[in-house]
């Protein structure tokens, strides 16, 4: 499938919602299609986000469904009209596997960002040396005459911290994450130091766990939780494998994973001893 084919993020989200939406006011394709006096293989490609939807068709179906709140239609029209954009990261070509590019389209799109990392720090407080030494430890995965540009475009993603109206970065990491000496001590020192600056900022909240709990509900592995609305509710969870990643959008996969992050939150340590810990471990060297 070539990159003008496959359907964007946004477009997909906008397909989900406009599912979702029909399945809870009990309506089938065939009420869809002849709402709109067209197809079910039509309605099926745009709940798939595999083509857009005109405002005027895309109201048609959002009365029919009983959806009569104005921020909630305002919300999907937006999502119409932007269902074809595509990000920054488009200009670095093949670098970027389709997988992580709808990552990088979800973490763009988001207000809230929520994840959890047993293993490394989060990719979004991630120095330039620290990135590519992790970059250069999984040949299987990353081609060495790509690291560069991975590099570059895992800098720029830190933007979305700092531009205004920012997402609001919510990361749990384990202790062993903060230990490991990732392209040696000297990398780590500085890592520390700019995790403890990062926290600074008002929309980034950072805590650990202590590997002294034991076990904890983290045992599922790394995943990242995105929400699209004023309320943090995830609406959209990114998992990642050695060479792959997928999100997950069904209800039951959200709330498990959501609950799984409260489970995290309530047993790292707050934010202040969190930095504390931070702050120890960077001294112990």
């Amino acid at each position: 499938m070539t990159d003008e084919s496959r359907p964007t993020v946004r477009g997909r989200r906008l397909g989900s919602e406009l599912r979702r939406l029909r399945e809870s006011a009990s309506k089938t394709t065939d009420d869809a299609a002849s709402a709109l006096e067209c197809s079910r293989a039509k309605i099926s490609r745009i709940e798939t986000g595999a083509v857009g939807i005109r405002r005027l068709d895309l109201g048609i179906l959002l009365d029919l469904y009983g959806v009569t709140d104005p921020q909630a239609r305002t919300t999907l029209e937006t999502l119409a009209r932007e269902s074809k954009k595509r990000g920054w990261w488009h200009d670095y070509g093949d670098t970027i596997p389709p997988a992580h590019a709808d990552f990088l389209g979800l973490e763009g799109d988001a207000r809230y960002i929520r994840t959890w990392q047993p293993l490394v720090v989060p990719g979004l407080l991630q120095t330039e040396d620290y990135a590519r030494a992790l970059l250069q430890a999984n040949p299987a995965a990353v081609r060495p005459d790509k690291i560069d540009q991975l590099v570059k475009m895992r800098m720029e993603r830190k933007g979305i911290l700092t531009k205004p109206d920012p997402a609001r970065f919510w990361g749990i990491i384990w202790e062993p994450a903060l230990r490991c000496p990732v392209g040696g001590v000297d990398v780590r020192q500085a890592q520390l130091t700019y995790l403890r600056e990062a926290a600074q900022l008002p929309n980034v909240t950072l805590q650990v766990v202590p590997l002294e709990l034991g076990a904890t509900a983290g045992a599922c592995g790394a995943f990242v939780m995105y929400g699209f609305s004023d309320s943090p509710a995830p609406g959209a969870v990114f998992v990642e494998t050695l060479t792959t990643g997928y999100y997950l959008e069904r209800e039951a996969e959200l709330d498990g994973y959501g609950l799984a992050f409260e489970y995290l939150r309530s047993s790292a340590l707050n934010p202040s001893e969190s930095l504390d810990m931070i702050t120890a471990i960077s001294a112990e060297t």
